[in-house]
């Protein structure tokens, strides 16, 4: 495609989950970059919409419109046929979302050649993903050459565009203030859970790590996660300056609470991708395994450390990663001196 039959209208459609989504963004900024005088709208589920709401590369995000777990097939054609896309990028694509971008008649549909539904798409990528041989967003960006878009991204230009909600920034900074937590002292998040979305380090691990740091840091420590994830915070918390916000912020206010902070320490797990977005120091803890393993879906930023089993599990299947106890061959004492090592660097004088 030449740049004088470039596509003005384009949406992107990623309705998955959250670090799905931030890695999926970077695609506004680079379409604006070549086609500065092209729309660009995400079409999103609903939770995973503040990740996109004020990004400035972004003109519009459309709400995949769902009644519990059925998605309604002509309300959806409806409100998108009325958009008069003229392409569209399908990063994630399902039967139904497929379908759906079909009947509305956009004239431009791209999206993988390997799934039985891949009829529905005129622009077809062969790419297996499952292998793991590039990075989730690269396998991202490259959808793009189907609009003439050839993008060499690495983690030295990658631009998220994701932004802080302002009123979510202040409420953050209030909350902080009433805990006594300052932001002229090194803050460190650790998010131990994962959603099941992938091999997790042992709670007993994230534990030990608590306790390093605490006894060889001053940095305050807060740990995040879902309502259903209150317990385990609980039970790997430590001393009077770790507190337990699991549950507490929504997304908006969990973009903003990490924007205060200095390193996120996680699972592989969306959160670990807003901050690397918002170009925090990212820990994370990944399995060997090839569909899960840090080369596709670790945090895509220069300063991510990643930290393995020793053992080569490359092969092996996720619960079978998971009943070897891979994850607890991870050498928590090297991770507190990384961490450590990192604090040093931050200029807040003693840590």
């Amino acid at each position: 495609m030449n740049k004088t039959n470039h596509p003005k209208n384009l949406l992107i459609v990623r309705t998955d989950r959250i670090g799905d989504v931030v890695l999926s963004l970077p695609l506004a900024g680079i379409i604006k970059k070549h086609f500065p005088d092209c729309r660009v709208t995400f079409l999103l589920r609903n939770y995973t919409k503040p990740l996109a709401e004020h990004n400035r590369d972004v003109d519009e995000i459309i709400i995949l419109r769902e009644d519990g777990d059925k998605i309604p097939l002509l309300s959806n054609v409806s409100q998108i046929k009325g958009k008069k896309f003229d392409a569209c990028v399908v990063v994630y694509p399902t039967f139904v979302t497929a379908l759906i971008i079909f009947l509305s008649r956009i004239k431009i549909r791209i999206g993988t050649g390997y799934r039985w539904y891949s009829s529905l798409f005129n622009r077809k990528v062969f790419v297996h993903r499952k292998y793991g041989e590039k990075h989730e967003l690269e396998f991202n960006v490259e959808l793009l050459k189907e609009i003439g878009i050839n993008e060499n991204i690495n983690k030295r230009n990658v631009k998220y565009g994701l932004a802080v909600d302002q009123s979510e920034k202040e409420k953050v900074k209030w909350i902080l203030t009433e805990n006594k937590i300052s932001v002229d002292k090194p803050i460190i998040i650790i998010h131990p859970g994962s959603g099941g979305s992938a091999v997790d380090l042992p709670e007993e691990k994230f534990k030990e790590l608590i306790d390093l740091l605490n006894e060889n840091s001053t940095a305050q420590i807060i740990l995040t996660g879902s309502k259903s994830e209150y317990d385990l915070c609980e039970r790997i918390k430590s001393r009077e300056n770790t507190f337990n916000f699991a549950g507490k912020f929504n997304l908006f206010g969990l973009i903003a609470l990490i924007n205060e902070s200095d390193i996120f320490v996680s699972n592989s797990t969306g959160p670990i991708h807003i901050a690397a977005a918002l170009n925090k120091y990212t820990i994370g803890f990944y399995p060997n395994l090839k569909a899960c393993s840090s080369k596709r879906w670790g945090p895509y930023s220069e300063k991510a450390i990643i930290f393995s089993p020793d053992s080569d599990c490359s092969e092996c299947k996720m619960e079978q990663c998971s009943s070897q106890q891979c994850m607890s061959t991870i050498n928590i004492k090297e991770v507190s001196v990384r961490i450590t090592d990192i604090l040093k660097n931050l200029n807040y004088g003693e840590i």
